[in-house]
């Protein structure tokens, strides 16, 4: 056998846990090992069996620390890196103080290569090995999104947004242009490599019918890509979307009268639903993507995770940079389960790890791929280390079980607490391990 051994305590799920005793959903070695050759997992399981199975191979041993698949981001914007963190009201307002103007920068190839590079380096540097993103209007974002995803074999679904009313000069297409820049760039990137293609209509406001209905078209001539745009995030976004489509029943009924839902598209925010979206939600399989940071940081409202999961929804977690307030899933998870917990719900973290690894990987239609460490994944690795703070280390000393590890992760972790970050195999962060 061919390859490179990882040495350290092994989390991986084969099922979203039902509850705190459910140990069936998830398998944990305490001195277990993976062999990574060709940029996927060759073997797993318990350190000694590999060894004995593959000896001679290097080790790089991460011991005391955890061992899960990388963590995935299923909605996330490129071009507003440098936007997180702005002061500011709520979205529509956000949107045009802030974000709009700062996307009409990357109409610059240069410019949105060099901020390409610097945002594949924050989400590794935070664990995410697999990002949903939105590039700007302009193709040349989404190029350079793609080629630098390329360049370090990550895997990355993305697109180009298609806007043409509702935004200021220079950040614009047609109904047309969309149409047409985002079919070149589905038969440039979709399906390279690691590289996979989501039309991206922005939402409803900043698209004409006639927009929409070249989305749509996209989506009937590329089912195997992904759709994304956003829903019901704030009551005047609906407000105004209910003005400019006086005929549709609804936000989502938009959507749905051109022919975006499936089990492929992702839905960003789904905070106001009636119960006609959420049936029609289930019944199409589209996928609401809770961002808890951004929710709060723009006051826009709570997400019903149990009463949407009731009435059938599969539902990912979402940094949602840069309305979102951090690229870290483990901050994410942090803010998601105060939210939730305003609304009397409860987020384990087992159901935690969960969500941003196998979770969102099924969200996405991918968990044969990514989000587990099973034989045959790619091999996409974060390495946590729950001591990674002198809060955490204190906390630690008290905690007992698996669960309080991951709580405290949940809790109190951020990128301190990842300790390296591998991308089909390959390490992204430079710290210094025991190699054998």
């Amino acid at each position: 056998m061919t390859g490179h051994i990882l040495r350290g305590r092994l989390l991986t799920f084969h099922a979203e846990p039902q509850g705190p005793e459910d140990s069936g959903a998830y398998s944990y070695i305490e001195d277990g090992a993976l062999v990574i050759a060709g940029g996927m997992i060759r073997a797993a399981g318990a350190y000694a069996d590999i060894a004995a199975k593959a000896p001679g191979l290097p080790v790089t041993d991460h011991r005391p620390h955890l061992m899960m698949a990388g963590f995935i981001d299923p909605h996330i914007h490129f071009p507003q890196v440098q936007v997180i963190a702005s002061w500011g009201a709520q979205l529509l307002d956000w949107l045009n103080t802030y974000t709009f103007p700062e996307e009409t920068r990357f109409a610059d190839p240069a410019h949105a290569a060099r901020m390409a590079a610097l945002f594949l380096g924050q989400l590794t540097a935070h664990g995410t090995t697999t990002a949903v993103a939105y590039a700007s209007v302009h193709p040349a974002s989404a190029e350079a999104l793609f080629a630098e995803a390329a360049r370090r074999d990550m895997r990355m679904i993305a697109g180009k947004v298609m806007m043409d009313r509702n935004a200021p000069d220079g950040l614009r297409d047609t109904a047309q242009t969309g149409y047409d820049d985002s079919k070149a760039l589905i038969a440039r990137w979709h399906g390279k490599g690691r590289a996979l293609y989501a039309i991206t209509p922005r939402f409803a406001i900043t698209s004409t019918p006639e927009q929409l209905e070249m989305a749509g078209a996209l989506v009937a001539e590329h089912p195997d890509c992904y759709l994304q745009t956003h829903l019901s995030e704030n009551h005047d976004e609906i407000a105004l979307t209910a003005r400019l489509y006086p005929d549709a029943p609804d936000y989502l009924g938009v959507y749905e009268r051109y022919g975006l839902l499936s089990p492929r598209a992702l839905m960003g925010h789904c905070l106001h639903l009636s119960p006609r979206e959420i049936g029609v939600m289930a019944e199409t399989g589209a996928r609401a993507v809770f961002c808890p940071t951004s929710n709060l940081f723009l006051g826009s409202g709570l997400f019903d995770d149990a009463g949407l999961r009731a009435r059938g929804t599969v539902n990912a977690i979402a940094t949602d940079v840069g309305g979102g307030t951090s690229y870290s899933m483990l901050q994410t998870l942090n803010e998601g389960y105060k939210l939730l917990q305003l609304q009397g719900q409860r987020l384990h973290p087992l159901r935690a790890f969960h969500w941003i690894t196998r979770g969102n990987a099924v969200a996405l239609g991918l968990e044969d791929r990514i989000g587990t460490l099973v034989a045959g994944s790619e091999a996409d690795i974060v390495v946590l280390d729950a001591r990674a703070t002198p809060a955490m280390g204190l906390r630690m000393e008290r905690a007992e079980t698996l669960p309080e590890e991951l709580f405290i992760l949940q809790i109190m972790g951020d990128d301190r607490a990842v300790v390296q970050t591998y991308v089909a195999g390959v390490p992204q962060k430079s710290v210094v391990v025991s190699t054998t």
